[in-house]
């Protein structure tokens, strides 16, 4: 069976949306954040200490939006992932990867230099830099569900689970009411999907 280690809000959400779309069997660890600092003992699986850790197997991997990837690979075919011979595969890809290395790294500093530093580390300017990149990062998606639904392949894809939790963390930081209205739009759209909905969830066997 699949385990995912996994934080409140955490990037780790990301493998545990696509688990839920997928209807995949797994063990859900919730830890606190950060597991670093509040659970050591995990260091012992994952020596970086970050969130998330899937294990499948002998597979170990770290990377969100790569365990994206490996899920609809592995344990498809499913219409979760573009195949190489429709037209916006690469679109696919480069969505994919979007979310996370585009959208999610500004994001970071606003959230550690306006929320996780201790005050006196604290930096509003820097915050205020990284969220003018997020948004204007933030308008390629604008444009592009701007007249469709979702962002590529005429259907929701894993590449929108990717991009959708840059949202979610924008919406816990306080960026959301900045929102375009196309991005405002498809974010309500993602938030009514059945698999977004057990980011809530307990650690527990699911299913």
């Amino acid at each position: 069976m699949i385990t995912l280690y996994h934080c409140m809000a955490a990037r780790s959400f990301r493998p545990l949306w696509a688990l839920e779309e997928l209807k995949l069997s797994y063990d859900l660890k919730m830890l606190p954040f950060p597991p670093r600092v509040l659970a050591r003992d995990y260091l012992a699986l994952n020596p970086l200490g970050t969130i998330p850790l899937l294990i499948d197997g002998d597979t170990r991997m770290t990377e969100s939006a790569a365990i994206l990837q490996y899920l609809v690979v592995r344990r498809g075919p499913t219409p979760l992932a573009v195949g190489t011979d429709e037209p916006d595969y690469g679109a696919y890809l480069n969505w994919l990867h979007f979310g996370e290395a585009t959208l999610t790294f500004p994001q970071a500093l606003v959230l550690r230099y306006s929320k996780l530093e201790p005050e006196q580390r604290r930096s509003p300017q820097v915050a205020t830099d990284y969220a003018k990149w997020f948004f204007g990062r933030l308008r390629a998606v604008e444009a592009a569900v701007a007249s469709s639904e979702m962002l590529c392949g005429g259907r929701f894809t894993v590449a929108d689970i990717s991009v959708g939790y840059a949202l979610l963390l924008a919406q816990r930081i306080g960026l959301a009411r900045d929102f375009g209205p196309a991005v405002a739009a498809y974010w309500q759209r993602l938030q009514q999907r059945d698999g977004f909905l057990p980011g809530s969830k307990s650690g527990s066997d699911r299913r």
